[in-house]
């Protein structure tokens, strides 16, 4: 990532706003990064993880393969008495083949 300093960056705008498209550019005043230029690809980009990190789904709404994740997934031995949360009503139901079912 490129850094360079506010005063420069507004000289020289055309030129930072070429170098986004490829790389994010730090803008810094008094020595501080103040913020960082990225392009509109990259900020779209962004906007979707912001969005999906607040997302909520159902297991059945999950791509078959992070829901194969999740079932293939396993803990460390010492952690068993986690087990008893598959009973759990609020938790995934899990038939007796370990495939995900929703309730």
């Amino acid at each position: 990532m490129r850094t360079v300093p506010a005063n420069d960056f507004c000289r020289n705008f055309g030129r930072y706003q070429n170098e986004a498209q490829r790389e994010p550019v730090a803008v810094t005043s008094d020595g501080r990064t103040a913020g960082v230029f990225i392009s509109a690809d990259e900020y779209a980009h962004y906007q979707t993880l912001r969005k999906r990190e607040r997302e909520v789904l159902t297991i059945g709404e999950l791509p078959d393969d992070v829901r194969d994740a999740i079932m293939s997934a396993e803990y460390p031995p010492g952690h068993e008495d986690l087990d008893s949360l598959l009973d759990d009503p609020h938790c995934i139901a899990l038939d007796r083949r370990r495939r995900v079912t929703s309730r």
